[in-house]
């Protein structure tokens, strides 16, 4: 396996409670990898511990060749090829769409991009984005002021202006309208075929068949299951532990 992303033995406590519990996977570089499993498995949480959200309390990882990773910092993954998303989307709330997606293509800092003059480039590269997700025409509206699905699709157009390696996305569909979902599969597709790097939390199983490679099941933080998906959703412990039959 040409592997991009590796953990060994991560460890994450709250309370005493292990969310994530000794989890070693490997995630291959340029395939769409699927984190599935009840809720409270820890799958949100083990996207945080790689995204520099939390810290780690145990192990470490490897990232695109660097190995004996202990720590990630949340403003430390661009320099890592990695993005993401989250359930809760995360906006700029009183900035437009576009100055959402200028702040990530120029100064990372905030304050320095809200000064940065956004050169021809970046408003080429920020039309790409928008157009991408449907969302040009709504360029100069605040962000507060977009739908649910509207307000996805703008927090899925920042994380492709990064241009990244690696992208997590924690539950991309849900509460989207069905052209929406096509849109955003599209989208994922092509990252793919670009030779990116995806793995996604998902709970809709058909989305899971139609888009992964490859699918870890996760159980009270350990890993119940691995393979492709189609042999690991016959699986009788995930069938018992996640679908519920």
């Amino acid at each position: 396996m040409n592997s991009i992303l590796k953990t060994k033995k991560i460890i994450k406590h709250f309370d005493g409670v292990k969310a994530v519990d000794g989890l070693s996977v490997e995630i291959e570089k340029g395939k769409i990898t699927g984190l599935i499993g009840p809720n409270g498995s820890g799958k949100t949480t083990l996207m945080n511990l790689l995204t520099g959200m939390f810290p780690f309390d145990g192990g470490f990882v490897a990232v695109d060749g660097v190995s004996g990773i202990k720590k990630i910092r949340s403003y430390d993954i661009p320099a890592f090829g990695i993005t993401r998303t989250f359930q809760d989307v995360r906006l700029f709330e009183q900035m437009t769409v576009l100055d959402n997606i200028l702040v990530v293509l120029t100064e990372r800092n905030i304050v320095s991009a809200l000064f940065e003059r956004h050169k021809k480039i970046h408003h080429e590269k920020a039309k790409e984005v928008l157009e991408r997700v449907g969302l040009w025409e709504k360029k100069n509206e605040l962000a507060i002021n977009l739908s649910y699905g509207q307000r996805k699709l703008l927090e899925i157009a920042r994380a492709l202006a990064m241009n990244s390696e690696i992208y997590f996305f924690d539950e991309p569909f849900a509460g989207l309208f069905p052209e929406m979902v096509k849109l955003v599969s599209g989208i994922i597709k092509e990252l793919r075929t670009h030779g990116k790097t995806v793995v996604l939390i998902e709970h809709d199983m058909g989305l899971i068949r139609e888009l992964c490679d490859y699918v870890f099941v996760m159980e009270s933080g350990k890993l119940l299951a691995e393979g492709e998906p189609e042999k690991v959703l016959k699986n009788k412990d995930v069938i018992e532990a996640y679908l519920g039959e």
